[in-house]
Parts: C-alpha cells; sequence; structure tokens
C-alpha cells in the first residue's frame, strides 16, 4: 500500500528532512509541501490526501486550527448537504512541547519529535498504513478519528494563561490533604484508582485518569514517562540502564521507587538529561 501524503510545516530544513526520510522510508508519494495552516487546509482540500504530517506551532493558523478548521469545513458541507470528505490521518510534528505530547498520548492520532528519527517515522507510517488495512480509520480506542481529534482539540484550547492550581487535594485515610505541587514526586494509575506519592505521604487523587490530573499539573515539571506513571522531574534520584537500551527512573520518596521509562519516552529523557 502506498499512502499519499503532504508535509505541512513553517521550516524548510524540517519539511526537506522528513520528506528526505519519508523516501527512505519508502511507501510514502508526497504530493505536496506547505508551510503554514492556510496552505495546509487548501492543500488538504485540493489533494484529499491519505495522510498529513502536520507541524504542530505555526504562526497564524496552528496545527489544531487547522484541524479544527477542516471539521467545521466538514460541518458546513454535511448542512449543506453535499458529500463531506473523510479527514486524513493526522501525524503532528512537535518540538519539544510537553502538553501537546500528553494529548497525543491520549488519542489514536500519531506524533513525531523533532528532530526526526528514521525508525520513529517508520513507525508513524507503519501504523497508518496498518489502520487504513483495516478498513476502518479507528484509532486504539476504536474512536472515529473525528471524535478523537475533538477530544484532543478540548485538551488543547484550554485559554492561554490559565494557572494551574498551585497545590491539589490528596485523600489520605480520612483526611483530605492539600499538597503542593512541587512535593509530588510521581502519580500512578492501577485498576482505576491514581494514586500520588510525595516524601512525606501516599494518598489517592479524585482525578479518573492521568490525562485529567495532568491537566492540574504543571508541564514544565512534570512528565508522562509511562503509560502508567506521571513523575516529577526534580524528584528524580537516578537514572537507572535497564535491558535493551531502556531505563528506569529511581525517585526519590522513601520507598525510592523505581518507574519504567516506556521506549516512546526514551528520547525525551535523554533530552531532559543530556544522556
Amino acid at each position: 500500500m502506498t499512502l499519499s501524503a503532504l508535509i505541512i510545516d513553517d521550516e524548510q530544513l524540517a519539511r526537506d528532512e522528513l520528506k528526505y526520510l519519508l523516501e527512505e522510508v519508502g511507501g510514502v508519494d508526497v504530493l505536496a509541501l506547505g508551510s503554514n495552516g492556510i496552505e495546509a487546509v487548501d492543500l488538504i482540500e485540493e489533494h484529499h490526501p491519505d495522510l498529513v504530517f502536520l507541524d504542530v506551532q505555526m504562526p497564524g493558523l496552528d496545527g489544531f486550527a487547522v484541524i479544527q478548521r477542516l471539521m467545521d469545513l466538514n460541518r458546513k458541507k454535511a448542512l449543506a448537504g453535499h458529500e463531506v470528505d473523510p479527514l486524513p490521518q493526522i501525524v503532528f510534528a512537535t518540538a519539544y512541547d510537553q502538553y501537546a505530547v500528553r494529548a497525543f498520548d491520549v488519542n489514536a492520532v500519531d506524533y513525531l519529535l523533532k528532530p526526526f528519527d528514521r525508525n520513529r517515522v517508520s513507525q508513524a507510517v507503519e501504523r497508518v498504513k496498518g489502520r487504513m488495512a483495516g478498513g476502518a480509520p479507528e484509532g486504539a480506542n476504536g474512536a472515529p478519528p473525528e471524535t478523537q481529534i475533538d477530544t484532543l482539540l478540548r485538551l488543547l484550547n484550554r485559554p492561554q494563561g490559565t494557572a494551574q492550581p498551585a497545590k491539589l487535594i490528596v485523600q489520605a485515610q480520612n483526611r483530605l490533604l492539600l499538597v503542593g505541587q512541587t512535593e509530588i514526586c510521581y502519580a500512578a494509575i492501577d485498576e482505576g484508582v491514581i494514586r500520588v506519592v510525595t516524601q512525606n505521604i501516599e494518598g489517592h487523587s479524585k482525578c479518573r485518569t492521568l490525562e485529567e490530573l495532568l491537566d492540574l499539573l504543571d508541564p514544565a515539571i512534570f512528565w508522562r514517562a509511562h503509560r502508567g506513571f506521571v513523575v516529577n522531574i526534580n524528584h528524580i534520584r537516578e537514572v537507572v540502564p535497564w535491558f535493551k537500551s531502556s531505563y528506569q527512573l529511581r525517585m526519590d520518596d522513601k520507598h525510592q521507587t523505581e518507574i519504567p521509562v516506556s521506549r516512546a519516552q526514551t528520547r525525551r529523557l535523554k533530552e531532559l538529561f543530556n544522556l
């Protein structure tokens, strides 16, 4: 299966690099390159590609605004009784935007971190091919892409300047404690219950998911190192090399808890600590 694709990025070097990597990976026919969000909408409407590599941060109309614009156009077409074009598969590109990466982690939309890595580009392409070969443009949780993108937009469209609360409520036994964010070592989810651990106490959050908890935490210091764990990078005591080039984090809580780093987050770990 050969995918038709567009590359939209405001940096020429990023466009050229990604196009080169896609040529190496193979199986992708790049139809056109665009440098901003307006071009992205026009090119998608013109070419109807299978896949769009879309930069998150662009002047004027950013990557999320492009998706919103396409969804608005589809809604207008539907109301007018016209045929609605399915949204292409979207692979977002981002440079160290932790909040965006968290949002992608709970949606079926894939993402690439800059600078691009050939193996990661290949994985994204294979993921899209597998999804399309399955006959339904659905994500990992079975929701149609429009529904997932709606969720992603809700996560990301928090008003600019909205501050996270300085303290969070943590339930420890029968007490509701106010815990400062800087005190939290890590949070973990197990069977739907979120455990919050500091150096002195351990309790539970009222949040239902780690994504909901992350919305309350400062993205400058909290990082989702693994699907089941969020860590405060200032409470990492040691980075422990593990099997097959993987790592674990030894935290500075009283148990010196060891937390795995997912393969998808290994690059981010190396960037954080210059490994």
